[in-house]
């Protein structure tokens, strides 16, 4: 709700920009979508191969 009050203060004050940033947020959103994917897939694979090194110790603590 803020962003969107703030949107209208742009576009009241300088209108120019405020459609520009209209007009210029869903593509840079869609440029930088790759980017987000392929950054969760990084994550999701260091996770799993922390999990890997990290499995024989929690094993062993069960077994204690």
């Amino acid at each position: 709700m803020v962003a969107v009050l703030l949107w209208f203060l742009l576009l009241v004050l300088c209108w120019p920009v405020a459609i520009a940033a209209l007009v210029l947020f869903p593509l840079i959103w869609l440029i930088l979508l790759p980017l987000r994917l392929l950054g969760a897939a990084i994550g999701g694979t260091f996770a799993l191969i922390t999990a890997l090194f990290l499995l024989p110790f929690k094993l062993v603590r069960v077994l204690i």
